[in-house]
């Protein structure tokens, strides 16, 4: 007899997926519908933080969806060659929205003409989440960095807020765990980071990320490193 038994985990892969796609509709409608009509000071802040929070759950599903193509063998890197200042410039606009209406300083800092090979999708998720963080947890500044140093690219995103707690920046170059997942700063986006920086591969050199509470205005400081 056949068997008709259903794999779970590609209903789970094909579901995620489609949730992705219906949350970026969203997102983009969201946008849209602000733009066209008045707001009450008070209506554009709820409207601020339900673009935030649809913006977070789609990132985490993102994570999920690439954690699941790891695990399935089926995470393909698409490797081309990307200006920073492209990259940068689209993060924010994405998360404009959410910026404007906290006030929230945002400075960059990106060599001129830097451009580098990486998988732009991959790369734009995980700096997403990164700043989706950065955003919920800084005070009022937010520096983002992109630069060479010693033939690899190198980009910061440093805050102004409490900075990580002590247990994530131990466990950080650790594999996922309970504790880390606990961390109300989001331990699922740094084992994602650390996937996704790892994959990026450059004669048996792997990227790699670090945390650090020595950021330029006295927060935190998230680095990725791309060979």
């Amino acid at each position: 007899m056949e068997d008709n038994k259903i794999d779970f985990s590609v209903v789970l892969g094909a579901s995620m997926h489609d949730m992705k796609n219906s949350l970026c509709m969203l997102l983009q409608s969201m946008e849209t519908i602000s733009q066209s009509i008045e707001h009450t000071p008070q209506a554009q802040s709820e409207f601020a933080k339900i673009h935030y929070e649809v913006a977070r759950v789609n990132s985490n599903l993102l994570q999920i969806l690439a954690l699941y193509r790891e695990h399935n063998a089926q995470l393909p890197l698409n490797i081309e060659e990307h200006f920073l200042d492209d990259v940068i410039d689209e993060l924010l606009a994405k998360n404009e929205m959410y910026i404007t209406n906290k006030n929230i300083s945002v400075e960059c800092e990106i060599e001129q003409d830097l451009s580098w090979f990486f998988d732009a999708d991959l790369i734009s998720n995980l700096l997403n989440d990164i700043l989706i963080n950065a955003l919920k947890y800084t005070s009022d500044q937010i520096l983002i960095c992109a630069k060479l140093v010693d033939n690899s690219l190198v980009i910061e995103i440093h805050d102004n807020g409490d900075g990580y707690p002590e247990s994530m920046l131990e466990k950080a170059n650790n594999e996922m765990t309970s504790a880390l997942l606990s961390q109300g700063r989001t331990g699922l986006g740094i084992y994602f980071a650390n996937l996704i920086a790892s994959a990026h591969i450059n004669k048996d050199q792997k990227g790699y990320i670090k945390l650090a509470n020595d950021g330029r205005f006295g927060g935190s400081r998230f680095t990725l490193i791309l060979p």
